[in-house]
């Protein structure tokens, strides 16, 4: 075996100058640190995110968010709603990127979109509201157990699709 500082011997003599030697030994360094971050666990197989209690917290988070920016949407603030609004889509995402979101979860999200596609129906942009309401359909037309809350929630975004379908045209 080598005596210690052999490697850097070798180096040396063979041509190499420690500034290679520090270049090769960083870029190693940067790859093992972008294996090691590609490894952290998420949550482990069959773990509910639903009950976490960061999940509950975040949903009742954004219910707060949708009742404040319906509040300055009726008010005629949109611009408090609108910046009200772009804070709760950080939350809807994290909301529904669980493989099941709760019913008060989707209500939330339902609920954000609704008002949003309504912000826009208000100004004229009948394509983006539509979308906005689309998703509500999608959301409400596969919500399993369907209750007499979710037939209500599917209803109420087919009438407004229905809304900006009669003033596209315009």
């Amino acid at each position: 075996m080598d005596a210690p500082g052999s490697f850097y011997c070798h180096c040396v003599t063979s041509g190499h100058s420690l500034s290679d030697i520090l270049r090769e030994v960083r870029i190693l360094v940067i790859i093992a640190a972008a294996i090691l971050c590609s490894c952290a666990t998420g949550p482990a197989p069959g773990q509910d995110a639903t009950k976490e209690p960061w999940y509950a917290q975040t949903a009742e988070q954004l219910a707060s968010i949708d009742r404040q920016a319906e509040g300055f949407f009726e008010a005629g603030k949109s611009d408090q709603a609108a910046a009200l609004i772009q804070q709760g889509q950080s939350l809807q995402s994290r909301l529904l990127s669980v493989p099941k979101p709760t019913l008060e979860a989707a209500e939330a999200a339902s609920d954000l979109d609704d008002l949003y596609g309504r912000m826009l129906l208000s100004n004229r942009h009948y394509g983006w509201a539509r979308l906005f309401f689309q998703k509500n359909v999608a959301r409400w037309k596969h919500w399993n157990p369907e209750t007499p809350e979710t037939a209500r929630r599917l209803e109420q975004a087919n009438s407004r699709i229905e809304e900006c379908d009669r003033h596209i045209g315009d």
